[in-house]
């Protein structure tokens, strides 16, 4: 079953026990996977993933409702200003690495000025992406938009803005300070900001950190722009890996005996 190919499926697209092929999805069963009639895959919805089969139309036969994978252990918010070039991998890695939501943003060093058919080419990545690393739900790709106005949109209490070259502490060390680990979280939600080639202006983390953002290190070396995002991405989803590992432990263990 794990070695099936996956789609990525909308609600609307299933009818009864039926499953609407978009001409893009047929083609990527058909021509490129060279699936034929009958053959089995994985169509991911929003509410847990179906086993089906293709037919010989537009269509596939819905044959099992699967499992839902558990969620991911935390919501990642990537305000990411745009780089000159290697955007899309961003998107694509942060993907795999479970990124919840990015925001591509306009800094005040920001070179690159997307066109509106940028994002669409993002969410396609994403789409893509999800499918191959396995996941369930495909991560929202906001518009580019302004700083300081997507500053404004976070409702996470915990907020965080990647300085270079200055004395701030570990994003680890936030983490895992009081405030931010909860004993029994439902899902938490992060945002972390990344600077461009140049990293932040003054201005920028000034305004951030009147928004409640905190300026937080990365570690010693100076990373890249595209490097930064999946270090961030990673160091926080282990992070969150690991401390719900060790309650589910502690959840199952019996309890202690009073003699």
């Amino acid at each position: 079953m794990s070695q099936l190919q996956r789609i990525t499926i909308t609600p609307d697209q299933l009818k009864d026990e039926s499953l609407i092929l978009t001409g893009a999805q047929l083609h990527y069963l058909k021509r490129v996977l060279r699936l034929q009639t009958g053959d089995r895959f994985i169509a991911n919805a929003p509410s847990h993933p179906w086993l089906a089969a293709l037919t010989h139309d537009h269509c596939a036969q819905l044959l099992e409702a699967l499992p839902p994978k558990p969620p991911l252990p935390v919501h990642i918010h990537l305000i990411a200003a745009l780089p000159k070039t290697g955007f899309d991998e961003v998107v694509r890695q942060s993907t795999e690495l479970g990124v919840g939501t990015l925001w591509p943003i306009l800094s005040d060093r920001t070179l690159l000025k997307p066109s509106p058919k940028k994002l669409e080419r993002w969410q396609r990545i994403a789409a893509e992406a999800t499918e191959q690393c396995e996941r369930t739900t495909v991560p929202a790709i906001r518009a580019p938009g302004p700083f300081q106005a997507t500053l404004t949109q976070m409702e996470t209490n915990h907020r965080y803005i990647c300085t270079a070259r200055c004395d701030a502490r570990h994003l680890l060390e936030h983490l895992r300070s009081p405030e931010t680990s909860h004993s029994r979280p439902d899902i938490p939600q992060i945002a972390i900001a990344i600077g461009p080639e140049g990293g932040w202006t003054d201005a920028e983390v000034d305004q951030a950190v009147a928004q409640h953002y905190r300026p937080i290190s990365l570690g010693p070396t100076i990373l890249r722009a595209v490097t930064a995002p999946l270090a961030a991405i990673a160091l926080i989803q282990s992070h969150y890996t690991l401390k719900n590992s060790i309650l589910k432990t502690e959840d199952a263990a019996p309890p202690p005996q009073i003699n």
